[in-house]
């Protein structure tokens, strides 16, 4: 299951990672200055309301992906074609109640709905209130990206138990234009960037249509439920999660390969979300351990007749506290 989890998508990373990135930001907390808070509020803005093509790298361990993003806001309705340019042919169609991810090779369509939009900006007080606890919060260089005159901004960690992150906005727009996660080593272990991006030109509906019928007659198509989970009260818990981090959802969550949906946990801390997968898995022992996905840890380990997977973009540290603190209630 844990390979499954961390890279079920990744073709959506390389789009989602700036929608994330900005939807999580845009609940920042008064405790911060007042300009990252115009700078937040901005780049969420422009990431809804602009429309714009370019070309985005993905960057995570030794893999490097490239796409083709194309962005329409057509009198308040958004729309994203996403192409990649470079290994197995995916295209990913973005409209405003859902997501379908076309695999031509292997004639597959997977219909999910778009909910990552809105993810993090509904925070409560307590996680708004970490990122000022647990992030230092700075303006850094400015440079160029993409061609583009460009402001940094850190998040830098005041423990070892989260990761710093680094963006980059237009200035002109406020647009984000590249995002690192940078590890407790200092070193980059997750980064996207355009590096090629016009904003502002004409961009019409056919752009952004797919390539292929929205249902082609000779493809399997998968559609996914109302977020995949069905919120419920789990009977698992975690009783002691890392200082700032806090319970955003709770249910049971359909895995493809699973006969019966797995109790799934979502934790966050304003600026990254951390999921727990809890599965009855029997006696027999499993593979049990920590695995990296560029800025992802995943840490697996048996409790009684279940299984505990704990991923996330945080360090090692804060997975193992997460995946030792699991308990039924």
């Amino acid at each position: 299951m844990t390979a499954e989890v961390a890279i079920d998508k990744p073709v959506l990373r390389l789009a989602r990672a700036a929608a994330l990135a900005v939807a999580a930001l845009v609940a920042a907390p008064a405790a911060l200055a007042d300009d990252a808070a115009t700078w937040l509020n901005r780049a969420a803005q422009a990431a809804r309301q602009l429309n714009y093509v370019g070309t985005i790298l993905y960057q995570h361990g030794g893999h490097v992906e490239t796409s083709r993003l194309i962005h329409l806001n057509d009198n308040g309705a958004e729309f994203e074609k996403l192409v990649n340019l470079d290994g197995p042919a995916r295209e990913v169609i973005r409209s405003q109640g859902e997501v379908r991810c076309y695999y031509p090779d292997a004639k597959v369509v997977r219909i999910e709905p778009r909910t990552f939009r809105n993810a993090f900006p509904s925070l409560s007080p307590q996680q708004q209130k970490a990122l000022g606890e647990y992030y230092a919060f700075r303006k850094a260089e400015a440079g160029r990206v993409a061609g583009l005159d460009a402001q940094a901004w850190v998040f830098e960690p005041k423990d070892g138990l989260r990761y710093g992150h680094k963006f980059w906005s237009d200035v002109a727009t406020g647009l984000l234009l590249k995002a690192r996660i940078i590890d407790e080593r200092g070193e980059v272990v997750e980064q996207f960037a355009f590096t090629d991006l016009a904003i502002g030109g004409r961009i019409d509906r056919e752009m952004v249509r797919p390539s292929w019928p929205p249902a082609p007659t000779d493809w399997v198509v998968r559609a996914a439920g109302p977020g995949d989970v069905e919120l419920r009260d789990t009977g698992w818990g975690i009783a002691r999660p890392p200082p700032g981090f806090s319970k955003i959802v709770e249910g049971f969550r359909a895995l493809r390969g699973k006969k019966q949906p797995v109790a799934h946990l979502v934790y966050s801390d304003g600026l990254v979300a951390v999921s727990v997968f809890i599965e009855n898995v029997g006696s027999a022992p499993h593979p049990t351990g920590l695995t990296q996905h560029g800025g992802t840890n995943i840490f697996v380990r048996q409790f009684d007749d279940h299984l505990v997977t704990v991923l996330g973009e945080a360090p090692a540290a804060a997975m193992r506290q997460f995946a030792a603190s699991v308990t039924r209630r």
